[in-house]
């Protein structure tokens, strides 16, 4: 289930309190980033038990406790980059428990230093 990476995602004092409103709703839960993977772009947010995490499926962390998975391709396009989880105004994804609450999730990135050729 999913493979790990040194710890690459934080998050913002307004999502850690969005993601304690949802699990005070909801229970325990996980994210998902999926496409996209860019400032702007919006992780899942699901119930832990209804998300089966793929093989390829890398774990970057954990915000608030909850573990932050993403896309095998994503990672791969974005493994120089640490995520920091915010929140904005607007509707979450549709499967998203962040959905209905008129503040969302969003990811933005920072580049991480890059080692050059010895």
């Amino acid at each position: 289930m999913g493979r790990a990476v040194q710890e690459k995602v934080s998050a913002t004092p307004a999502a850690l309190e969005l993601l304690a409103e949802i699990v005070a709703d909801h229970g325990p839960v996980l994210f998902h980033q999926s496409g996209g993977c860019c400032d702007g772009s919006s992780p899942m947010c699901y119930p832990a038990a209804d998300f089966m995490i793929g093989d390829r499926d890398v774990l970057l962390g954990h915000i608030g406790g909850a573990p932050f998975y993403i896309g095998a391709a994503q990672y791969d396009a974005w493994k120089h980059t640490d995520l920091v989880i915010d929140v904005v105004p607007g509707r979450g994804g549709m499967f998203s428990l962040d959905n209905g609450r008129e503040r969302r999730f969003l990811t933005r990135s920072t580049l991480c230093a890059v080692p050059g050729p010895a």
